[in-house]
């Protein structure tokens, strides 16, 4: 005997990405929508001195990043605020597993920022 309530998820798995919260995440966005979703995760990290550089850094470089850059990215916006600001600020050893071009792309471009918004002449 079929459960009563299997005809009604089949519609849902079916669906494209949708606003449901019990959608299926793994569901493939478009290049666009996911650089979009990157953007808006970069500039609001919960601690405004990462929003400040993740969220300067997406908007200066997101547009470049490859498809497995922006996988390396998205783990950098999937772990804790504090530690990524360390792993870029130098305060902190980078893990092996965030260690890579992506990292050293930001701190480079953090570095950037601070001798271009450092005191005027």
């Amino acid at each position: 005997m079929k459960p009563p309530f299997a005809s009604s998820l089949v519609p849902a798995i079916s669906r494209a990405m949708s606003d449901d919260p019990f959608s299926d995440p793994n569901t493939p966005i478009n290049d666009a929508d996911r650089r979009k979703r990157l953007m808006f995760r970069a500039w609001r990290r919960g601690f405004k001195e990462a929003d400040l550089i993740m969220g300067r850094f997406a908007e200066a470089r997101l547009a470049d990043l490859d498809a497995a850059e922006l996988d390396a990215f998205e783990r950098l916006l999937d772990a804790p605020d504090t530690e990524v600001y360390a792993w870029i600020t130098g305060r902190a050893e980078t893990p092996a597993n965030f260690d890579g071009p992506v990292l050293d792309a930001l701190k480079s471009f953090r570095h950037e920022a601070i001798v271009s918004d450092g005191p005027g002449e």
